[in-house]
C-alpha cells in the first residue's frame, strides 16, 4: 500500500483484516458491540469460511469463456461480428474483475499470499490495471463510504454527490455537473480508461508491496493484448476493437458499481457515525435474482459485503436474512430494491445535486 502522511490506524482494514491507513481527517469509528454481536452470529453459521470449490468453478468458467473469446477473435472476419466479440470480451473482463475484487478482499484462499497472487494475475496481467492502486483505493472506500474527503469513490472531477461538491466545480466540470444525470451513462464509457490512468499514476508515484511484479505483469498485458490484436486483426481493426472493448467494459463496470452507494446517505465530512450503521445506511442491495446475482457478481449484495468484506461471494445471500432481521430488531433502515428503482434513485439524486447549478445558469442567462 502507498505511504500516507498523518495516517491513523484505528479501524479494521476491510480487505486484509488488519489496521487500515487513512489520510489526515476523521476516521470511521471502530466496530461497536452491535457489530461484534452480528459477526458472532454470522461466524456461528460458518458463513466466513472460504469456498474453494465455488471459486474453482468460477475460474474454470472464466477460463472457458476466455478461450471462446480468443477463438472468436481468430475465426471471425466480419467487422460487425468483431464488434460483438469486443462486447463479449467486455463482459468477460468485468466478470474477471469481480473475481479480482474478491481476491483483493482475500475471500478466495485462507493463505493471504495466494489471494495476492491471484489478484495480481487477474487485475494486473489480465485486466492491465494495478492491484496496489485498487487495494489502496478500496480500503479507503470501505472505511469511509460516502464520506466526502475520505471516500475516493465519490471524488470525481466531473460528478458531484452533494451540493457542496457541486458548488466547488469550475469551468467545464461545473457545466457537466449541472446536467450530470444526463451525462452519467456517457461518462461511464470512459471508466476503463480512467482505471488504467489511475493505475499508471499510482505506480509512478508509489512503490506498493509488489511493485516490480505489477509493472512487469502490466507490461506483459499490454504486449499480449495490443500486440495480439494487431497481429490478428491489423492496426485499424485492432484499434476499433480496443475502443469498443474499453467503452463497453467501462460501461459494465460503472453500471455495476454505481448501484452500491450512489444516491444513498451522504455523511458529513466530520461524521463519527458508528461502523455498523455507517456500512448499512450508505449501501444499497439489489433484489435477489439469479440473473442479477450473476451479472453483478458480488455487488448486488452490497450491505453484507460491506459488513463482512472477507465473506465469500456465494455466502452473501445466505447471510442476508440474518442481517435484515438484525437491522429490523434495532430499527436500522435496510435498503434493498430493484435494479430499475436503484437507477431511478441514482439519477434523481444526481439531478437534484445539480439543480442549484442549473438554476444559477438560468439566472445568468436572463
Amino acid at each position: 500500500m502507498s505511504s500516507l502522511s498523518g495516517v491513523r490506524l484505528d479501524i479494521l482494514d476491510p480487505l486484509v483484516g488488519g489496521p487500515v491507513a487513512h489520510a489526515d481527517g476523521p476516521a470511521a469509528q471502530p466496530p461497536t458491540n452491535d457489530y461484534l454481536e452480528l459477526k458472532r452470529l454470522i461466524k456461528q453459521q460458518g458463513l466466513l469460511a472460504k469456498q474453494p470449490v465455488y471459486y474453482a468453478a468460477q475460474l474454470l468458467l472464466l477460463l472457458g469463456l476466455s478461450a471462446l473469446g480468443v477463438t472468436l477473435v481468430v475465426i471471425l472476419d466480419d467487422p460487425w461480428l468483431r464488434i460483438l466479440t469486443a462486447a463479449f470480451w467486455a463482459f468477460v473482463f468485468t466478470q474477471i474483475a469481480f473475481i479480482g475484487h474478491d481476491a483483493g478482499h482475500r475471500e478466495v484462499f485462507n493463505a493471504a499470499w495466494k489471494n495476492d497472487v491471484l489478484a495480481l494475475i487477474l487485475i494486473n496481467l489480465v485486466l492491465g490495471a494495478s492491484r496496489g492502486w485498487w487495494v489502496d483505493k478500496h480500503n479507503r472506500h470501505h472505511g469511509n463510504p460516502n464520506q466526502p474527503g475520505l471516500d475516493p469513490d465519490i471524488d470525481f472531477p466531473v460528478l458531484a454527490f452533494s451540493e457542496e461538491q457541486a458548488q466547488a466545480k469550475l469551468g467545464v466540470s461545473r457545466f457537466i455537473v449541472s446536467y450530470q444525470a444526463f451525462f452519467f451513462f456517457p461518462l461511464l464509457l470512459l471508466e476503463a480508461l480512467n482505471m488504467r490512468f489511475h493505475s499508471t499514476r499510482f505506480l509512478v508515484q508509489n512503490r506498493p508491496r509488489y511493485f516490480l511484479a505489477e509493472v512487469l505483469l502490466i507490461s506483459l498485458h499490454v504486449a499480449l493484448y495490443v500486440g495480439g490484436l494487431v497481429y490478428l486483426l491489423g492496426v485499424w481493426s485492432a484499434l476499433l476493437f480496443i475502443v469498443v472493448h474499453h467503452a463497453l467494459l467501462g460501461l459494465y463496470l460503472g453500471f455495476s458499481f454505481a448501484t452500491n452507494h450512489k444516491g444513498m446517505l451522504m455523511l458529513e465530512e466530520n461524521s463519527r457515525m458508528g461502523y455498523l450503521r455507517r456500512q448499512i445506511l450508505t449501501a444499497r442491495n439489489l433484489n435477489p435474482h439469479p440473473l442479477t446475482d450473476f451479472f453483478f457478481g458480488p455487488l448486488g449484495c452490497q450491505i453484507e459485503h460491506h459488513l463482512f468484506p472477507a465473506m465469500p461471494r456465494n455466502r452473501l445471500r445466505v447471510a442476508e436474512p440474518m442481517v435484515k432481521a438484525f437491522c429490523q430488531q434495532r430499527s436500522i433502515a435496510y435498503h434493498e430494491t430493484s435494479l430499475r428503482q436503484a437507477y431511478r434513485e441514482i439519477l434523481h439524486h444526481l439531478h437534484e445535486v445539480g439543480a442549484p447549478l442549473r438554476k444559477e445558469r438560468r439566472w445568468r442567462g436572463r
